[in-house]
């Protein structure tokens, strides 16, 4: 599954990183940097969670 960013939607709180490390990472200019663009293996369920966690819904998976 491929994960999707909506840049002009994310704030970069880091809500995403604390849930799924493996996947996200907000940088120190605070961006949100994406470390795979497609979910890590044995890691959906954390990618889902950040997903449904993003108070600004800038994040959605696709098959």
């Amino acid at each position: 599954m491929k994960i999707i960013v909506d840049r002009a939607k994310c704030t970069g709180l880091g809500i995403c990183e604390s849930l799924a490390p493996d996947a996200f990472e907000v940088n120190d200019d605070g961006e949100l940097v994406l470390k795979t663009e497609t979910v890590p293996p044995g890691t959906l369920s954390d990618v889902e969670e950040a997903i449904a966690g993003c108070p600004t819904e800038a994040l959605r998976l696709e098959p």
